[in-house]
């Protein structure tokens, strides 16, 4: 009995706008030259004279054909409460261009602390660390900074977590904990307070989607604490 190995389709990507504009026969390589760029412009073709051809054309003519972020939003769906969410068996992975959060907690309460990581190339983006907290105050805390933070720098840019309950949260727009209100937690309800008036003010078109930590491993962002 013959057993056959079915080869992965070769792909090659044209980049009109990114770091270094060319063409590329991976789409590691291509990530490189469009992640975290402003305006990023690049498409995927079946062969490489299409992408020589397209290459030497005006990236607006193109517009009619998919593209790779295109692609990949077809396959993401919305549950009943308004979240966007990966469909089973629908991708290899992760979103690269994306914003991971996480937070950990010595204690609950105990010594609190939250990070976002840019899930690309695993850098932090911004860090917090309280005294006194829950795990779940700083997952909602994050991923509230992350919105913000998104926003301020005008990035479109997807954020994961892998808290059902901080997400729910930022939902309604809520932090729901039960941390009792002292002088080692004042500090942090101020900084909840905050958050939530944020939430409360202000749109945004962020999506946030939940980690598949089944599938991928532990979230970028994660403190490796467990």
């Amino acid at each position: 009995m013959h057993s056959f190995i079915m080869a992965k389709k070769q792909k090659y990507y044209v980049v009109w706008q990114g770091n270094t504009p060319g063409i590329y026969d991976s789409w590691e390589d291509c990530q490189r030259q469009v992640i975290g760029v402003a305006g990023a412009q690049y498409k995927s073709f079946d062969t490489q004279q299409a992408a020589q051809q397209a290459f030497l054309r005006p990236y607006d003519e193109m517009k009619g054909q998919k593209t790779i972020r295109e692609h990949k939003e077809s396959i993401v769906g919305v549950d009943e409460n308004g979240m966007t969410f990966v469909r089973e068996g629908a991708m290899d992975g992760p979103v690269l261009d994306s914003l991971a959060v996480d937070a950990a907690c010595s204690g609950n309460p105990g010594v609190m602390e939250y990070q976002g990581v840019y899930v690309a190339n695993r850098q932090q983006i911004f860090h917090y660390k309280a005294p006194v907290g829950t795990n779940n105050v700083g997952e909602f805390l994050a991923i509230v900074h992350g919105l913000s933070y998104l926003k301020k720098h005008h990035l479109n840019q997807i954020i994961y977590s892998d808290s059902k309950i901080a997400i729910n949260w930022v939902k309604h727009k809520e932090c729901r904990s039960k941390l009792p209100l002292t002088a080692q937690t004042a500090e942090l309800w101020n900084l909840v307070r905050r958050a939530e008036a944020w939430l409360q003010t202000n749109t945004y078109t962020t999506e946030i989607r939940k980690w598949d930590t089944d599938r991928w491993g532990e979230i970028p962002a994660d403190f490796g604490r467990k």
